[in-house]
């Protein structure tokens, strides 16, 4: 027998290491609440992860099996569970963060211990780290040599669900080993939120589970990807997968992602379709791009990947940081980015680069302060992903944003938001006014400001004058200014 044990592959179907565990047979599925892992979460993210097992326990229940649920340390729980189960074996797939690596570490010792073998499997990428380096064998920094190389590189088929047969059977499952853990069901043997130690979150949470991961993904590729290369940029357009969060959780497999949208791209009508499909094909790129560097350099985490002569001068100022995190800048578009971070546990892309840059070019602080926000906001919040994001908009990351390109954020509101619907959805204070007026809201004065929308805050810092000591505190940062 073997034990698969589940951590950010939240699904039956498309699943490596559990398809590898199938074909011998048969498989007990566990989950374990690793109390080390939700100290590093947050209620969004719980949130979605309790459900998300829930549907996953849903499934194995359809197949007259069962999700075992354990809480606690999975280097003692694991080879207890095995014992009670009599599993010979446990199976996982990789997950590439410092914190999981010394986990895992952890867990393979106790396992060799017990004499219980183990095995893993790169399954949340399609090129695992190693596979894509430079002609020197060294991993990529720069995404553009990376992209092109994971782009040309065959991507394998989706791996089969396992059958009802070469799985334990949940009543065998509730017959051994209930000290060690209890089969999900209607009995409510998931723990709560509040059992866990976390509230509910202030955002909304998607539907979690690989029919609503399905429902988004087939949603997508049947009119958004071929307009996405030209219009997933404009936030009140919507013109993006939301598959975020299920790849960070892996309620849906890479392969099956892969292969819809490879269809979607033999069904494209002309150049410019194909180029949008391609566009998107590209951002599962730049995912495993970011996962590699993560891998490499586990580090990044909590320090710049690009080293300065000098350290970054970052500012600390509370009230400018409340302001950015309540969304009262005074800058209609990064308010409204972080007003629908809040509402949803979500922000478009877009806007996230440009909130970010907002914080650490015109407030001029620590990214980090702005990665740990995020981490608690976001339901999708991946390691990786938006540590690069983060990297890249502070200038300090691998392929970052140079120092020198400011995002303005009053031209990134009329380029991306000409009519201002994103924002006037997430302000409600500028709702009826003029769009010009909204993206000139640096330029008018105090009185017409009051007159138009007496609710809404005057810009709390002046981007021009920002952008000058922004320049100068990463030239000091380079050693190229004494001042």
């Amino acid at each position: 027998m073997w034990l698969h044990w589940h951590r950010r592959d939240l699904r039956a179907s498309d699943d490596r290491g559990l398809a590898a565990a199938a074909d011998d047979g048969p498989v007990l599925p566990v989950f374990v609440l690793d109390p080390d892992v939700l100290e590093h979460a947050a209620p969004p993210r719980v949130a979605f992860l309790l459900d998300a097992l829930d549907a996953l326990g849903a499934s194995y229940r359809e197949r007259g099996s069962d999700l075992l649920v354990a809480r606690g340390d999975p280097a003692e729980l694991l080879p207890a569970i095995a014992d009670a189960h009599g599993a010979e074996s446990v199976v996982y797939d990789y997950d590439y963060s410092g914190l999981a690596g010394e986990r895992d570490e952890r867990v393979r010792e106790t396992l060799d211990d017990g004499g219980i073998d183990h095995e893993g499997h790169h399954d949340a990428v399609h090129h695992e780290p190693g596979t894509i380096t430079t002609n020197d064998g060294d991993p990529y920094s720069v995404f553009t040599h990376f992209g092109k190389k994971w782009l040309d590189r065959e991507k394998a088929d989706p791996y089969p669900a396992p059958g009802a047969d070469t799985l334990v059977d949940a009543d065998a499952m509730a017959d051994a080993g209930k000290s060690e853990a209890a089969p999900t069901g209607a009995d409510g043997a998931l723990p709560t939120l509040d059992d866990l130690g976390f509230e509910e979150p202030e955002g909304a949470i998607p539907e979690a589970g690989t029919e609503a991961a399905r429902d988004r993904l087939e949603s997508f590729c049947e009119g958004d990807i071929y307009r996405y290369g030209e219009r997933r940029d404009y936030p009140a357009e919507e013109c993006t997968s939301r598959l975020s969060v299920d790849l960070k959780y892996g309620t849906i497999g890479i392969r099956e992602v892969s292969a819809r949208v490879a269809e979607a791209m033999d069904d494209a009508d002309g150049e410019a379709e194909r180029e949008s499909v391609e566009a998107f094909q590209l951002q599962l790129a730049w995912r495993e791009f970011y996962t590699h560097v993560l891998y490499y350099n586990p580090g990044v985490v909590a320090e710049n990947f690009k080293q300065y002569e000098n350290p970054i001068d970052w500012r600390d100022s509370a009230d400018e940081l409340g302001a950015w995190k309540a969304g009262e800048t005074g800058y209609p578009i990064v308010d409204a980015g972080m007003r629908q971070l809040r509402a949803e546990s979500y922000m478009h892309n877009r806007v996230r680069m440009i909130v970010a840059s907002f914080l650490t070019k015109d407030l001029l602080a620590d990214w980090r302060v702005g990665y740990d926000w995020f981490r608690e906001k976001l339901v999708d919040h991946d390691t990786g992903n938006d540590n690069g994001g983060w990297q890249w908009a502070a200038s300090t990351g691998t392929d970052a944003q140079p120092y020198f390109r400011i995002f303005n954020p009053m031209t990134q509101g009329a380029d991306y938001d000409p009519d201002a619907e994103y924002i006037t959805e997430y302000v409600p204070e500028l709702r009826g006014v003029d769009p010009e007026r909204i993206h000139g809201w640096h330029e008018l004065g105090s009185e017409e400001r009051e007159a138009v929308a007496p609710a809404y805050p005057a810009p709390i810092v002046e981007h021009a004058e920002r952008r000058e000591r922004a320049l100068a505190m990463f030239e000091r940062a380079r050693g190229e200014s004494d001042g």
